[in-house]
């Protein structure tokens, strides 16, 4: 094995680990604060907390990044992985420690995945932005995909699993993520200090096409996130066993895995524009049908065309961004990116939740596809396709 698949494959791994701690810490928190009482309407705040924080530390993240490089900022939010872990099983039992371990989880995924996308988009030579995306977003669903399995696997048939054991596998878990953080090397080749300081958030705005393309990209990321959080609830609300809603963001996660994994060859053959309305408005459809009292059958159906959608959105904003950005910026282009996914996070959510109180975590689900379907419509006209080549 050369150095250089060592180190993809080192990435890789720290990826689908960051996004399998998170992914299984926030489904327990939602399912701790429904055992504390916290009505469904609220959740959506909770789903906010964990972009908060991190809204305001993104864009100096990015700056971070491109003068220090990739790996300090990696192994920072690996050890405060760790500490989310810790403070939710210590402090767990209140809704302010719930609160407040979301605050830290969103700020350690943040400085794991800002570091990871900028080491990809600085590793990566134009043309093959769309393949190496991804494939990085394809171990990221790995990660989403085996968190739940964490939830099945503790939580058995009760509708309210014990959430215990769940945040304790987790801390060990961030332990190995911590570990792994030692084996990433920074890419900063043709870059310098001249080179980073003289390109500003503002030149990153005027790019064409900027504002809608992160609309895409937080509404996408809204969308998987209400998912996360509401699908519990749902379940909650209908006396669905626990593990059947762990196996369904299993099937959410995997199905993001394949549209991933085949990005490149599904964008070459489409357009990348063209994938993207396609796959927003699959997302809609899937949402709409989960959340109706549907047959067992139909309804993994509807959560697997859901995860197909909603994988696309992300990767293809990202090698887009990272294809724009100037280099010696793209760790500011992809925190750019961030601060706008974390707007969404801390709105979007808590503005749906408001909206459909009164319809239930169905209600809330609707919304959200109704959201999406909108968003696929405005984005008919995003500049996004790979820009053609001299």
């Amino acid at each position: 094995m050369t150095s250089a698949n060592w180190r993809v494959r080192v990435l890789l791994a720290h990826a689908a680990l960051t996004q399998l701690i998170t992914f299984v810490l926030r489904p327990a928190t939602t399912y701790r604060a429904l055992e504390l009482g916290v009505p469904a309407s609220w959740l959506g705040v909770l789903s906010g907390s964990f972009a908060l924080v991190p809204l305001v530390l993104a864009l100096p993240a990015g700056h971070i990044v491109d003068r220090i490089g990739e790996r300090r900022v990696m192994l920072a939010g690996s050890l405060l992985m760790c500490a989310a872990g810790t403070l939710l099983l210590a402090l767990g039992d209140t809704v302010p420690g719930l609160v407040a371990g979301s605050v830290v989880l969103g700020t350690a995924h943040l400085g794991a995945i800002v570091g990871q996308q900028a080491l990809v988009a600085n590793s990566t030579a134009s043309g093959r932005m769309d393949a190496a995306f991804g494939y990085y977003t394809f171990a990221a669903s790995l990660g989403q995909a085996a968190g739940p399995l964490l939830i099945v696997a503790f939580g058995g048939t009760r509708a309210i699993p014990d959430t215990t054991p769940i945040f304790q596998g987790s801390i060990a878990i961030a332990v190995v993520l911590f570990a792994l953080t030692f084996g990433i090397r920074n890419a900063r080749s043709g870059r310098g200090p001249a080179a980073t300081s003289d390109i500003g958030v503002r030149s990153l705005l005027r790019l064409p096409g900027l504002a809608g393309a992160l609309l895409t990209a937080c509404t996408v990321l809204a969308a998987v996130d209400i998912s996360l959080v509401y699908l519990p609830a749902l379940g909650a609300e209908r006396g669905i066993a626990s593990s059947l809603i762990g196996t369904l963001l299993v099937l959410r996660a995997a199905s993001s895995m394949v549209s991933r994994f085949f990005l490149g060859r599904l964008s070459e053959a489409l357009g990348r524009r063209r994938l993207l309305i396609l796959s927003i408005f699959g997302a809609a459809a899937g949402i709409t049908v989960a959340a109706a009292p549907v047959p067992v059958w139909l309804l993994l159906i509807a959560v697997t065309v859901a995860g197909f959608g909603l994988g696309v959105g992300q990767p293809l904003t990202m090698s887009w961004l990272a294809e724009s950005a100037p280099a010696g910026a793209r760790g500011r282009a992809m925190s750019l990116r961030l601060t706008g996914n974390r707007a969404g996070q801390v709105v979007i959510p808590g503005t749906i939740g408001m909206v459909a109180a009164g319809l239930g975590a169905a209600g809330v689900l609707w919304v959200t596809a109704a959201g999406l379907a909108l968003t696929g419509t405005l984005a008919r006209k995003l500049p996004v396709d790979r820009p053609s080549r001299s």
